[in-house]
């Protein structure tokens, strides 16, 4: 058994199912440790906020070290905002309601466009029939760009018993540059946050390591009930046969995620931790695993080794376990690795109904996943807050089918004189 495991190191499908589960498992296990913030920690209070390296402003404006650069800033600036979308837009109002001729800036540069812009819009004038989204969206447009377009600085201002004080010392010009590394304040957000406004990269990789040991254990439960009665249904057949075939039939019949949901559903939303989650998915899935076990037992019982085991007056418990276990030992590893990653998709798909795991203290792949339905990420643009998680879900299956295979190839002949 072992020189097998060492040899299934030497097979490509299960070295590089191996290397992508490790690097992910290592991952998993080290970032959230060294993570500036914890796996559900508020960092926000605002929902779904995009990824990127955010400064504080208030370090930014108090900071002395500012440089003043020669840069296009007011060009970059005005195309940010001067987007083809928004060219359309003021071509479209200007045709309608300026007074110009279709095909009037067909060849018009932006600075043409802009002064056509501000010499006929008026954002305190409605148009006649215009619908007050379509106007208000014209009104936060034109602030875009006058702000864009505006060479003057932004004054700060401090307010005092007398009113309002312009403080021109701190007037901050749009050439005003100081070096980020000069900012004390920063903070990181690689894949943003969720809807509770919490890191989802460290919530990702801190669900991983609960979603692994979720279906560890729950592969575990499935693979021991499902190698119990298999061995000793195959081993002595007769009515235990016949009574564990009858239970199987009866769980096959029954669709397992359909009696998975049932079970779940009859359980409090306060008792469904990750372990009691896990043990249910456990106790659902192991009848295909004892199926696989009892037809190999079926042609293992009446071999020579047996058969001498029982004419030198072996125990039944000992001829399970030195004569015929260790031939389907190597089935056993494959099938827990299959119930592993079977019991991770499983959770997923509870969660995403509302019957996986209810608690506050740990996320799951699953509970991340139904987060993000519930409170509509994609419609919100959200793509971090389900995109990673589908990732993370898909490369763990990945992985352990690649290792599965692997190992296939190493324990069954026929693949490997194939």
């Amino acid at each position: 058994m072992l020189r097998q495991i060492k040899q299934a190191f030497t097979t490509p499908k299960f070295l590089v199912g191996f290397v992508i589960f490790m690097s992910l498992f290592l991952a998993a296990l080290i970032y959230p440790q060294i993570s500036p913030v914890g796996p559900l920690q508020f960092v926000t209070r605002q929902a779904f906020t995009p990824p990127g390296r955010y400064i504080n402003v208030q370090d930014v404006v108090e900071n002395r070290n500012r440089r003043y650069l020669l840069l296009n800033v007011e060009e970059n600036r005005v195309a940010n905002v001067l987007t083809e979308t928004q060219e359309s837009l003021m071509i479209d109002f200007l045709e309608t309601h300026g007074g110009f001729a279709a095909g009037s800036f067909a060849a018009a540069d932006e600075a043409t466009l802009i002064d056509a812009w501000n010499a006929y819009y008026d954002p305190d004038v409605r148009i006649q029939g215009m619908t007050l989204a379509a106007h208000n969206q014209l009104v936060r447009f034109n602030q875009d760009l006058q702000i864009a377009i505006s060479e003057e600085g932004v004054i700060l201002a401090v307010r005092t018993e007398d009113g309002l004080v312009e403080d021109t010392a701190n007037a901050i010009e749009s050439r005003d540059f100081v070096n980020v590394n000069d900012v004390v304040n920063t903070f990181v957000l690689p894949l943003g946050t969720d809807n509770f406004g919490r890191d989802v990269l460290t919530q990702l990789l801190s669900a991983v390591l609960v979603s692994l040991r979720l279906g560890f254990i729950a592969g575990a439960i499935a693979t021991s009930i499902g190698l119990t009665l298999g061995l000793v249904s195959g081993y002595v057949g007769g009515f235990i046969d016949d009574a564990v075939l009858f239970i199987t039939n009866l769980f096959t019949v029954i669709p397992g995620f359909i009696l998975l949901i049932l079970i779940s559903n009859s359980l409090s939303p306060g008792a469904r931790s990750v372990e009691i989650v896990a043990i249910v998915i456990g106790l659902t899935a192991w009848p295909w695993t004892c199926r696989s076990v009892r037809s190999q037992v079926l042609s293992l019982r009446n071999r020579d080794h047996v058969s001498l085991s029982k004419l030198s007056g072996h125990s039944m418990p000992r001829i399970i376990l030195n004569d015929i276990l260790p031939y389907v030992a190597s089935y056993v590893v494959m099938a827990l690795i299959l119930q592993t990653s079977t019991a991770i998709l499983a959770e997923s798909m509870l969660s995403m109904l509302g019957l996986g795991p209810s608690t506050t203290e740990v996320a799951t792949l699953g509970l991340m996943m139904s987060w993000a339905q519930m409170f509509s990420a994609w419609q919100a643009g959200a793509w971090w807050a389900f995109v990673p998680v589908i990732l993370a879900i898909a490369t763990i299956a990945f992985s352990m089918n690649l290792m599965n295979t692997g190992l296939d190839q190493v324990f069954n002949p026929q693949l490997r004189e194939g």
